[in-house]
């Protein structure tokens, strides 16, 4: 058996160019929308992306009372699976004139369900709630009483923080726009179901 090559002539090499500039024209998009699987009708934020998005919002701090100052820095981002919620965990510091050592230091981990604001395209934390504060250099009562104000002014601070937004070009494609509808969280990240 014989093999015969045809000659490479000018219309096949112009073939060749426009597959391979096609081939590269089509993974641009798709590479600028690595999350994003419209094939399954789902966005998977990763959990470096979104740490990454968290600490452009820090430090935030809010006046409690007219006496105490709070704020919170440093945020690191834990994702509960089972539970389906996002966790904060960040460096608390609590400042007041009433204070013999002001300020003070600790942490505290808040965890949160999730929601969709489709009027900002943002995924945000939802009824954030305290589980753990630890103050150093304070006892007794004092240390029960800045708890207090520390849970209920991080829990505050973080209620309706944005995790991930999205702008109206991500979410469409043609001439199909997605809006954003079940949220997972998973391990290492969150998925979220596009409809």
């Amino acid at each position: 058996m014989q093999i015969r090559s045809l000659p490479f002539t000018t219309s096949r090499r112009r073939m060749l160019l426009r597959a391979l500039c096609g081939a590269a024209a089509l993974q641009a998009p798709l590479a600028a929308l690595a999350g994003f699987n419209f094939f399954t009708s789902e966005y998977t934020a990763t959990r470096d992306e979104l740490q990454a998005q968290i600490a452009k919002r820090f430090p935030v701090a809010e006046r409690y009372a007219e006496i105490f100052m709070v704020g919170l820095r440093d945020p690191q981002l834990g994702l509960d699976a089972r539970g389906n919620r996002a966790a904060i965990t960040a460096t608390l510091t609590i400042a007041s004139p009433l204070l013999a050592a002001s300020p003070v230091q600790g942490v505290v981990s808040v965890s949160s369900a999730l929601r969709y604001d489709a009027a900002a395209r943002a995924l945000r934390l939802d009824h954030p709630k305290a589980e753990r504060l630890e103050l150093q250099g304070v006892q007794g009562r004092d240390a029960e009483r800045l708890q207090q104000v520390g849970a209920v002014v991080a829990q505050e601070l973080l209620q309706g923080q944005v995790l991930r937004s999205f702008t109206a070009e991500e979410l469409t494609v043609g001439r199909k726009t997605y809006e954003i509808g079940d949220i997972t969280v998973q391990d290492d990240g969150i998925k979220v179901q596009l409809k």
